[in-house]
């Protein structure tokens, strides 16, 4: 008898939810062509793929990930910007970098982890400092203006990752170029990441423009001066948790 119910609901309603879900797909694939336009023109002249092309400046921001997939195998993603941001370094074309990242737990440090493979690189410890409440781009971004001063910064992560973090270092006031690694090219990551890259650009207009959400954490100030030894790197115990 209640199926019986639900399905004369269902035909009684047809046309509504046939319209709602026909609106609702159209507002998502209007919210994600937005998204995208708006990454694309913040990202228009400001990203650069090699050190000879790349200006200086003189504070990089590393955008943080994980140094291991969930299997407990290397990440590659971890790995191009790392790179990337060493080689940055070692060219001349920025004075320090900012490691931002993911520390919610005592048992998962993204800052650290990317502190670490930088000084195996060839990265003076003294030149990089660690901000560890990076739980977002938008977190990472916005403090890098709001927390340690800057004004402007050259961002490091990959090609596809880069428009969507100059997009929100534009909405809030950071003059912001992008140094891009190369995407990985393995079929498999290359595809879940264009998946993620789509929502993250989604979820960020969702972020800005709707909720107006900032970092979960501000904190007070911590300007990075360049060519003084680097704050030490430990969070505010209030920022973990443990596990």
């Amino acid at each position: 008898m209640k199926n019986f119910k639900l399905v004369h609901w269902l035909k009684a309603r047809r046309f509504s939810l046939v319209l709602g879900i026909t609106v609702c797909a159209l507002g998502a694939g209007a919210l994600l062509a937005s998204a995208d336009h708006a990454c694309e023109r913040a990202a228009n002249g400001r990203v650069f793929g090699t050190l000879t092309t790349v200006p200086e400046r003189e504070v990089g921001l590393v955008l943080g990930t994980s140094k291991e997939t969930r299997r407990g195998k290397p990440n590659l993603h971890f790995n191009q910007r790392i790179e990337a941001a060493a080689a940055l370094y070692r060219a001349g074309k920025v004075r320090h970098l900012l490691v931002s990242g993911d520390n919610h737990i005592a048992s998962y440090d993204e800052p650290d982890d990317m502190r670490a493979a930088l000084v195996a690189a060839g990265v003076p410890a003294s030149a990089i400092t660690c901000d560890y409440a990076g739980f977002h781009t938008l977190d990472s971004v916005v403090r890098a203006k709001e927390v340690f001063g800057l004004s402007q910064c050259t961002i490091i992560s990959e090609e596809f990752h880069c428009p969507r973090a100059l997009w929100i270092a534009r909405q809030h006031g950071l003059d912001a170029i992008a140094f891009a690694a190369p995407d990985v090219s393995l079929k498999g990551w290359s595809l879940r990441a264009d998946v993620r890259e789509q929502l993250g650009r989604s979820w960020c207009a969702v972020d800005m423009y709707l909720l107006h959400r900032g970092p979960m954490f501000l904190g007070p100030k911590e300007p990075i001066l360049i060519g003084v030894q680097a704050l030490a790197c430990h969070p505010p115990a209030s920022w973990l948790t443990e596990t």
